[in-house]
């Protein structure tokens, strides 16, 4: 009996912290700082991008700070897990990462990986066709680019647009 009841306290201890940890790990986590690497990097997208736009008629698209924060939170996802997909921490959409960020009107995401330059990443996107017509959209306004590197040197890309 006195170990049955030792066996209850502990799982009474254990649970309320797996609760808390499965609530943590439950919503979108915010991402690390960008380095100044990333930053450059995602500049440097977020300009070719634009290029691309406005020569197929689009207006250039404004860097919206929550669009980034939900594309760099997935874009971290990818780098640690190598898990590459559309589908995030405890099976988010782009949607619902863009909505937790403070975006209300999210639209589309590009997602790369392995490409070493701002060029050959946007080149990738321009070269297939649904990542190129969520670029020449006309109808999204913002964007926010998340650029991630693995422990092994990857880069992990994210592109989330909104209306």
């Amino acid at each position: 009996m006195r170990n049955a009841l030792r066996r209850f306290a502990l799982a009474a201890l254990i649970a309320p912290a797996a609760v808390g940890a499965a609530l943590m790990i439950g919503s979108a986590a915010q991402a690390a700082p960008a380095t100044s690497g990333e930053r450059t990097l995602q500049a440097e997208i977020n300009h070719l991008v634009d290029v691309e736009r406005t020569a197929n008629g689009c207006a250039a698209l404004t860097v919206n700070d929550q669009l980034t924060e939900a594309a760099r939170s997935h874009s971290e996802f990818m780098a640690q897990t190598g898990d590459f997909s559309h589908t995030g921490r405890s099976g988010s959409s782009f949607v619902a990462r863009a909505t937790e960020a403070g975006f209300a009107a999210p639209a589309a995401e590009n997602i790369a990986w392995g490409y070493q330059s701002a060029e050959q990443v946007v080149r990738s996107w321009m070269d297939s066709p649904g990542h190129r017509a969520n670029i020449v959209n006309c109808a999204n306004k913002a964007v926010g680019v998340g650029v991630v590197y693995a422990a092994n040197g990857a880069p992990y890309y994210t592109q989330d647009f909104g209306f």
